[in-house]
């Protein structure tokens, strides 16, 4: 009956909380908790880490140096027991305008295949913890496929979403024809990538891509993702991380298996102190203090 969540070591310690930083002034004019050449990194309030892709000349287009220093901090924070929610963003102007064409155009089908390219990509869905994209401008190509990966996608009016690899000769590679289609259905899925075209943030938000369009503004769709982390943050961290788990299990699994996961993982959270503060607290009619144990 063992899950990823009960095997971490989440189970084993009891999660420390971080002392609260000052609030986000959006232009991300905060201390960087470690320096990387194609991302910044910060921790903008208390247990909420934000990673924001930094390669502003080329749109954020995804190189693998790029997603290579994406997967180091996912990693980093995911064990960061200071953190207990990600905000992953781009500038206004772009999420990522897709993956970088001149690092692609020139590989044969012995490197591509033979180095598994793009299958780093989707090491962001492996998290426990949750991670919220938050997105402004183009998001096409490989962006909207990045920000499929998230589980949660909050869009300013501004974003533009698509899969437009059939105008360069391929289809999407790092999960959108897979994603979308379990999201939108396979009717739009397949239009979108026949055709190429583009979609608005009203268009994702109507079809459930997207689980709102917050105000214009700049920054303002960072600053809703922000105080959105911050929220989840302030839930006991095993069941956020159960929560998560059992939401993923439905596009995974069976109906039944589905059920059968979110039964088990509700059964084990009756294992931490958690449930029992929890409960307690509500009974008591006071705020429960958790220990996220």
């Amino acid at each position: 009956m063992s899950t990823r969540l009960f095997q971490s070591s989440a189970f084993r310690a009891a999660l420390r909380s971080s002392r609260t930083v000052s609030p986000l002034h959006l232009r991300l004019r905060l201390m960087s908790t470690k320096q990387y050449e194609y991302i910044l990194t910060s921790k903008p309030a208390e247990g909420v880490a934000l990673i924001t892709l930094n390669r502003p000349k080329a749109l954020n287009a995804l190189s693998s140096p790029l997603f290579a220093e994406l997967n180091e901090a996912v990693a980093e924070f995911d064990e960061d027991h200071s953190v207990g929610a990600i905000v992953l963003t781009g500038s206004e102007r772009a999420f990522a305008a897709g993956a970088d064409i001149k690092e692609m155009k020139d590989k044969t089908l012995n490197e591509v295949y033979q180095n598994r390219f793009l299958e780093d990509w989707g090491k962001i869905t492996s998290l426990r913890k949750p991670i919220i994209a938050a997105v402004s401008g183009y998001a096409l190509g490989g962006g909207c496929e990045l920000a499929l990966m998230c589980d949660i996608i909050l869009a300013s009016p501004t974003a533009t979403f698509g899969q437009p690899e059939i105008n360069i000769g391929v289809i999407p590679g790092g999960g959108g024809t897979q994603r979308l289609a379990r999201v939108i259905g396979k009717s739009r899925t397949m239009e979108l990538t026949l055709t190429g075209r583009t979609f608005s943030a009203a268009e994702a938000e109507s079809w459930g891509m997207v689980s709102r369009v917050v105000g214009e503004g700049d920054g303002k769709v960072v600053e809703e993702a922000v105080a959105m982390a911050k929220t989840i943050a302030s839930k006991g961290r095993l069941a956020v991380q159960a929560g998560k788990e059992a939401v993923n299990a439905a596009y995974e699994q069976t109906l039944r298996e589905g059920l059968n996961t979110e039964r088990k993982l509700f059964h084990m959270l009756f294992a931490t102190h958690d449930q029992k503060e929890g409960m307690s607290a509500f009974a008591e009619k006071r705020k429960p203090v958790w220990k996220n144990a």
